[in-house]
């Protein structure tokens, strides 16, 4: 089997192919719109290294039946690439099929199209919620300099400093509509987006299970679903919390053991979400066996701690339930740390 590693590049990657003995048969410097082209060949070894564009060329090589190989940029080093302080896309690429041809490289999770894509359209509605809020404070900045203070959600803020300005008989400053129509026009593109991932978690059997558990709605369940794309990558439960950062961390040695706080590796948003999910389900479902457990605990830990460790025993209830193919059910989410 031939071992195809490609340096990509933003307008056009370097190419290095070998064979199966490690002798190099071909390398060439190709536009990224050609690359669906070196694909049409007998199945081979595919390696790139992570970048933007990876997952793209991963999935174009997957469709034809190679073997895809995406390298974690962190381990690229210890393979050759850029070694002694010289690093060209032609030596890039010769060091990772040369890599390739002598062990088996390990792979990051190419994700599925509906992941990418729903990935996608959940970060762009996050750029555009950050956008709204970095522009609301602006203008409460300049109200609380002129010893103004509007209490309100950014959907109806707009709408409230107008009302105010109309009441006080005193005309809003230039500046300051310009802030405000900014505002109403993030407004109308987020409730799009917001509609868009309705539409998306509806169409999807997986997400409209895991809208059964408690605390959980249709952003959280499509991050959830878009950040672990294939249930069975995970072996339990228990992976799934470690992968999403909601188990404690340890600092250990010898014969001294300590757990410290929560890793928070992998997605951070999608821990978040889980964190709001944990308390809407206290405060809509205090009767659910799992907010009474939290409570238990927040008894004995304080409110944060529960909050976390509900979190976390929800991560599993969802896991489980698509796992199972069936909603959720209060009994069962005990048997579940």
């Amino acid at each position: 089997m031939d071992h195809i590693a490609i340096d990509l590049g933003s307008r056009e990657s370097q190419i290095c192919v070998r064979d199966s003995s490690g002798k190099i048969q071909h390398e060439q410097k190709l536009p990224n719109q050609a690359l669906s082209l070196l694909f049409e060949r007998p199945r081979c070894r595919v390696v790139v290294e992570t970048c933007a564009e990876a997952f793209a060329v991963a999935e174009q090589a997957r469709q034809r039946g190679h073997d895809v190989r995406v390298v974690p940029a962190t381990l690229v080093r210890s393979l050759g690439v850029g070694a002694r302080r010289i690093k060209t896309d032609r030596r890039d690429a010769q060091a990772l099929s040369d890599a390739s041809c002598r062990v088996d490289l390990p792979s990051v999770h190419v994700p599925s199209c509906w992941s990418q894509e729903a990935k996608s359209i959940c970060g762009m509605r996050d750029a555009l919620v950050s956008s709204r809020t970095k522009l609301v404070n602006t203008v409460r900045g300049w109200l609380r300099r002129n010893l103004l203070q509007i209490r309100s959600t950014p959907v109806t803020f707009s709408r409230r400093v107008t009302t105010e300005f109309d009441r006080r008989g005193q005309p809003l400053p230039s500046h300051l509509q310009r802030q405000l129509a900014a505002i109403d026009a993030l407004t109308e593109q987020i409730r799009s987006a917001d509609q868009q991932l309705l539409e998306l978690a509806g169409q999807s059997p997986v997400c409209q299970l895991l809208k059964t558990a408690p605390g959980v709605g249709s952003l959280t369940a499509v991050r959830y679903a878009a950040a672990l794309d294939r249930i069975d990558r995970f072996a339990g439960a228990h992976q799934v919390q470690s992968y999403l950062g909601l188990t404690p961390g340890e600092d250990s040695s010898s014969t001294r053991r300590r757990l410290t706080a929560i890793t928070k590796a992998g997605p951070s948003t999608v821990r978040w979400l889980l964190i709001q999910a944990a308390w809407v389900a206290l405060r809509r479902r205090p009767e659910d066996p799992m907010c009474v457990w939290a409570r238990q605990i927040a008894y004995r830990r304080g409110k944060t701690i529960a909050v976390t460790a509900l979190a976390r025993k929800l991560a599993g209830v969802l896991y489980a339930i698509w796992r199972d193919g069936r909603p959720y059910q209060a009994d069962a989410a005990r048997a579940i740390s």
